[in-house]
């Protein structure tokens, strides 16, 4: 974590679902908490670049009273290695995908975004792009999990 701003990319596999969602979360909850914070998120892989988050990933947010900023999704690119402290995946397949692609020079620190969700036993967030609503709740709670968690970190780190 840099000494003023803590950044963090979330990564997840299209950027339409899963890592959005962890933007918001955190955008909210940071907010809330009067923490500033430097965030975005990406995908590993180019099948949904261009595209909006998925609507049903839109209505979970909204249902939750959390605002989607405006997104298109994206890849990972090399200059986030460099301007991210921290980047999270959702699933050990994003993290060796993120390790991966690094560049010589990253500089962030790479991990799973359940590494801050104390007292989860799963280590990845499923995709709910595959289910339905239920499976939307499934992935958004963990997601808020770990959003917690890394927000205690933080405020921990602080103190």
């Amino acid at each position: 974590m840099s000494q003023t701003t803590p950044s963090v990319l979330f990564v997840c596999t299209g950027n339409i679902c899963r890592s959005p969602t962890a933007q918001a979360l955190l955008l909210r909850k940071a907010a809330a908490q009067g923490i500033e914070v430097d965030t975005d998120s990406a995908a590993v892989t180019g099948e949904e670049v261009g595209n909006p988050p998925d609507r049903r990933a839109l209505q979970e947010l909204q249902r939750r009273g959390v605002p989607m900023p405006p997104h298109r999704a994206r890849l990972i690119e090399a200059r986030d290695y460099r301007h991210f402290d921290l980047i999270l995946g959702m699933t050990a397949q994003h993290v060796r995908a993120i390790e991966r692609l690094a560049p010589p020079d990253a500089r962030a620190r790479i991990g799973l975004l359940m590494e801050y969700a104390p007292g989860q036993r799963a280590i990845d967030v499923p995709d709910p792009w595959y289910g339905g609503p239920q499976d939307f709740v499934k992935a958004f709670d963990m997601i808020e999990a770990g959003v917690d968690g890394l927000l205690r970190s933080w405020t921990l780190a602080r103190d």
